[in-house]
């Protein structure tokens, strides 16, 4: 599994015009599920994403996780994570799970998510999303479940 986790002051995802997911303050979290990819690899993400010390406390330094926060994380579903562009011009995405498997996984991890305490908004698997955000810092990171175990 792939995440993208952009620390936001605000975000949401519109599909045909509506609002599906929206968070304030939080976590937006793009998701890639690939091949081989189990339930293991959402816990790891799960326990790593609420974890991640990337607020700023009293201080002004990043010591305080999303909940510390008062954040909520707004989970989005992108397969593109796994596009390879190494041949071509046009990415390949043989290394993305089949798309059963990767919404069984996008849902346990929302669960995972939840279960940890957090209010977690989900974007619509599978839909053309428009995502908007106000990154906040910037603060960006990449996290990859096969670099991590």
């Amino acid at each position: 599994m792939r995440v993208v986790i952009q620390r936001v002051s605000q975000s949401k995802v519109v599909v045909d015009a509506a609002i599906v997911g929206q968070i304030g303050p939080g976590l937006l979290v793009f998701l890639g599920v690939g091949q081989g990819d189990g339930e293991a690899e959402a816990d790891y993400l799960a326990n790593k994403i609420a974890g991640l010390r990337i607020f700023s406390d009293d201080a002004g330094k990043m010591n305080r996780d999303v909940r510390e926060a008062g954040g909520s994380v707004l989970l989005v579903s992108q397969f593109t994570l796994y596009g390879d562009v190494r041949k071509g011009r046009r990415p390949a995405f043989d290394g993305a799970a089949p798309p059963d498997v990767a919404q069984r996984l996008y849902l346990y991890l929302a669960s995972k998510l939840r279960e940890a305490g957090l209010t977690v908004e989900t974007g619509q698997f599978q839909a053309h999303m428009e995502v908007s955000l106000v990154n906040d810092g910037p603060v960006t990171i990449l996290l990859d479940s096969m670099k991590l175990f």
